[in-house]
């Protein structure tokens, strides 16, 4: 089993860029497909980027161009870089993992993923 940490949040102004990080432990992470889905008040969690763990990358519309995701298989971890944050980017984001044979698998659905980390609260403000 995977267990995801992640880590990096925090407040920043809009216009502005922050990059959230998530450390993966106990399973084999250059095998995983890795997501990164965010949460607002008041709102569903939501796709935002996933990473597969041959090649391939999938943004959702609304970060597309301003996101970037991207994964470091020697260190176990996945990163979010964003920029041109605004207020609606604003949300617990957080990181989740699944295994795939395939290693172009990229999943935009909560229920693909088998592993969830805790969360990392991003604050946009205007």
């Amino acid at each position: 089993q995977a267990q995801l940490v992640e880590s990096g949040g925090g407040a920043v102004q809009a216009g502005g860029s922050l990059r959230v990080s998530c450390a993966a432990s106990g399973g084999t992470f250059s095998r995983l497909v890795m997501g990164w889905f965010r949460q607002s008040p008041g709102k569903e969690r939501e796709f935002v980027a996933t990473i597969a763990w041959r090649t391939g990358t999938w943004y959702a519309d609304s970060v597309k161009g301003r996101f970037t995701i991207s994964r470091d298989n020697a260190k176990n971890t996945v990163y979010l870089q964003m920029s041109r944050l605004d207020a609606e980017d604003t949300a617990v984001y957080y990181c989740a993992a699944a295994t795939d044979g395939s290693g172009f698998g990229l999943y935009t659905r909560e229920r693909q993923y088998a592993y969830w980390g805790q969360g990392t609260q991003v604050t946009v403000s205007s």
